[in-house]
């Protein structure tokens, strides 16, 4: 199958879009990344995305807005990565605008009959409201995909990804599907990119390749203060997102960070994902485990360095030996696109706290048939 992968996450950033060839293999798949492209938001959309995700209210109109703008740009960013080739199906997570994983509440966006339209392919889409109505978090759902890729009989591995939100999957060596474990350590990107913007007012909108935090010098107190906060002694399973990590966690801190500079505040903001996700990582992965890592904050080599010094003894490095790591999340999507359409359980209740694996994701048809009866015949193949 030939499909397009669709992920845009909490750093609000971007559409990331990957074309792939997959084919099945027993419970794992083949997986050829054609082509890779990230669609930055134009800056009225971004604008209005801010506007009308936490800490700000929104509006329904906002939102309904917000859905079919959002439908129009992700097609536009899996016309773009597909080029002359012709695509299966897409996959597409959509823009999350609500989670709420201890209330069983999430939202998506992205209208995917306006994907269907550009592409007159079928979309799968709405991934996390399966495994929330059988009782989980909804999230983080690409350890799924974690483990049917990235793991190994000879090997204990742990996959993290780190974009707005940081999470972890724990691969030990020859690990069941029913065995991982996995959820988010907290935030990843988020906070230093929040804070950057607001200090900067806006003239820059993230620390390139973590060249500020590098410069400047991690403040114990401040540090400390923001890792007393309570979600990082919760147990799993469990999940976060701009509703707690927000610009509203900074404001919380703004007594201590407003006596930073630039570069101390994000050095500051660097350890706090660097010493979170290494703290989680070291107190649930096998000793010395493989630790591969994707998504934005593996160009952070403030947060990298981080993560290396906490955890003397283990290899730390970026995934791209094994999965693309700018791609691997708009990858993961369209693998569970696919089991989507196979109508196979793609969640992990120890992960998500569900009480049942879940088949996920909604179908927008367009020669279903036809593409269900060639899926059954790849996976017999």
């Amino acid at each position: 199958m030939i499909a397009v992968g669709l992920m845009s996450g909490t750093s609000l950033d971007g559409i990331d879009a990957a074309l792939c060839r997959i084919t099945p293999r027993d419970r794992t798949y083949d997986v050829q990344l054609l082509n890779f492209t990230t669609s930055a938001f134009a800056p009225e959309l971004q604008r209005a995305l801010h506007a009308a995700l936490p800490p700000n209210a929104g509006s329904t109109q906002a939102v309904a807005a917000l859905h079919r703008e959002l439908g129009d740009a992700f097609a536009r960013a899996a016309l773009g990565v597909a080029g002359e080739t012709r695509v299966d199906y897409v996959a597409s997570h959509g823009q999350t605008v609500w989670h709420d994983g201890d209330r069983h509440i999430t939202l998506q966006i992205a209208d995917p009959f306006a994907i269907r339209e550009a592409l007159d392919a079928t979309v799968c889409y709405d991934f996390r409201s399966a495994d929330m109505v059988a009782g989980g978090h909804g999230a983080p759902l690409v350890p799924y995909v974690d483990a049917v890729l990235l793991s190994s009989a000879t090997e204990d591995r742990v996959a993290v990804n780190i974009g707005g939100i940081a999470n972890l999957t724990v691969l030990p060596k020859s690990a069941e599907l029913e065995n991982v474990v996995a959820f988010d350590s907290g935030p990843g990107n988020m906070l230093v990119d929040a804070f950057v913007r607001e200090r900067t007012g806006g003239a820059m909108r993230y620390d390139d390749g973590g060249k500020l935090a590098l410069t400047g010098r991690a403040n114990v107190a401040v540090l400390d203060a923001m890792s007393a906060d309570p979600y990082f002694a919760l147990p799993a399973p469990k999940s976060t997102g701009r509703e707690r990590f927000g610009a509203q966690f900074l404001r919380a801190h703004d007594e201590g960070l407003r006596a930073l500079s630039l570069e101390d505040g994000a050095a500051t903001l660097a350890a706090l994902t660097a010493s979170t996700l290494a703290g989680a990582i070291a107190a649930h992965a096998p000793s010395g485990a493989h630790v591969l890592v994707s998504g934005g904050g593996v160009h952070n080599a403030a947060i990298l360095r981080g993560l290396r010094e906490r955890l003397t003894g283990w290899l730390v490095e970026p995934s791209g030996s094994m999965l693309d790591p700018d791609a691997k999340e708009a990858i993961a999507f369209a693998i569970l696109g696919y089991e989507t359409l196979r109508e196979r359980a793609a969640s992990l209740p120890r992960v998500t706290g569900a009480r049942h694996p879940a088949v996920l994701g909604a179908i927008a048809p367009c020669g279903l048939r036809d593409l269900l009866d060639r899926v059954e015949a790849e996976c017999r193949a």
